[in-house]
């Protein structure tokens, strides 16, 4: 990757077009005018054809699988690049520029499916969630999926609406509405209607978006809730989970920020990682048994957080992950040799936060809060429970909870 702050006379050799359904005749002069002087085009056989270039001699399809090296290849020469609308928003142009200095290119955006798509429902973009489902799961969906939510999802192809539907159907909310938007801004643009439960159309075709109102029946049509403390039985999990309660407590006291990264060493379920991601960090879990990496794994999923998640299978004695961290967290298993690796490794500035349930462990916290300060509370939680013909405290195993930043 090159750097961004990389000083120099820089000359620019690559145009990043966005071109829509309204084919060539809709570019800006500009647009056209870097389209005519580029030696080489790529891009998708569509949006050759919409710019007229399919029988052109400088016309490139993208390579199948995809790649951007046939790009960079030509660094020098006039290269133009076509994608589809804005071609930062879930488009080609990040994908390249994370590999050239500021200067390189020239960048030409048209309206993005997501505002053609907002244009026409009358939705305000900057409230509405967009997503690229044409190369995700559709468990992205489910951080917001709720009664009264919108919306805007790029599909795959004319089939992934069906699919969509039925995804919907299976989790309670067949009663969403999806428009199914066919082509916007071009002549063969088409619009429609169908309730998730009983979605009927078969003859959908691509480029196709769906603008999707949110509805549900049931407990969990009120969808996720915003905080820390998710229910247990929302993960899977063998009885390895910082239960809901300690959970909350814990995820307070790491602080997760947008981005930031996060070491779970000796993740269980990964219930703290999961949570971690939906608050928009990224986390990497480290779990020695190969089935509970499983668990973490399918319930990174679940929630539709797989992208932000990874799982390594290690004992925290011997690995930690490569990328360093903004936090840290232990559930279990602290030790003096592990505190010494981890305090000589982190970066000055993380966050570190372990819990600990025995007795050993609380003396070790102790004599290293003793020793880098931070915060060491002793928390204590008790649930009620029938108690022969009466009802009772159940107080659960006191647990020590030591933060600290480096």
């Amino acid at each position: 990757m090159s750097d961004p702050d990389t000083c120099g006379t820089v000359i620019p050799w690559l145009s990043i077009i966005g071109i829509g359904e309204d084919r060539l005749e809709a570019l800006a002069p500009a647009s056209r005018a870097a389209l005519d002087k580029a030696e080489v085009v790529f891009g998708a056989p569509r949006h050759l054809a919409l710019a007229g270039l399919e029988l052109s001699p400088k016309a490139t399809p993208w390579p199948v699988p995809f790649s951007i090296e046939a790009v960079l290849a030509l660094r020098g020469r006039k290269v133009a690049v076509l994608a589809s609308g804005d071609p930062f928003w879930h488009g080609a142009g990040g994908s390249l520029c994370a590999h050239l200095v500021p200067g390189e290119w020239c960048a030409y955006p048209a309206p993005s499916t997501f505002s053609w798509v907002a244009a026409r429902m009358g939705w305000r973009l900057e409230e509405t969630p967009c997503l690229g489902l044409h190369a995700a799961p559709f468990e992205r969906l489910v951080p917001v999926l709720r009664t009264g939510g919108r919306a805007i999802c790029l599909l795959r192809d004319g089939k992934a609406p069906e699919e969509l539907a039925r995804w919907l159907n299976e989790r309670g909310f067949g009663s969403s509405r999806l428009h199914i938007m066919e082509s916007l801004g071009g002549a063969n643009e088409r619009i429609r209607t169908a309730q998730a439960d009983s979605f009927a159309f078969a003859d959908i075709q691509a480029p196709v978006a769906v603008a999707l109102s949110v509805c549900g029946e049931g407990p969990d049509a009120a969808g996720l809730p915003v905080g820390f403390g998710l229910p247990d039985d929302l993960f899977t999990h063998d009885g390895q989970i910082t239960k809901r309660p300690m959970r909350a407590l814990t995820l307070s006291a790491l602080a997760p920020r947008p981005n930031a990264v996060l070491w779970d060493l000796g993740a269980g379920s990964g219930s703290i990682s999961v949570e971690w991601c939906l608050a928009g960090g990224q986390a990497c879990a480290v779990e020695r048994d190969l089935e509970r990496c499983m668990r973490i794994r399918a319930n990174a999923a679940r929630f539709g957080v797989e992208h932000r998640l990874s799982v390594l299978q290690a004992d925290t004695a011997e690995s930690f992950p490569h990328r360093l961290p903004e936090a840290v967290f232990i559930g279990g298993g602290a030790n003096e040799a592990l505190l010494e690796r981890l305090w000589a490794q982190v970066p000055m500035g993380a966050r570190i936060v372990i819990n600990a349930v025995t007795l050993e462990t609380e003396t070790l916290l102790a004599t290293w809060h003793a020793r880098a300060g931070g915060s060491l509370l002793r928390i204590e939680l008790a649930e009620s429970q029938p108690l022969g013909r009466m009802r009772g405290w159940s107080p659960s195993r006191p647990v020590v909870q030591w933060s600290v930043t480096r």
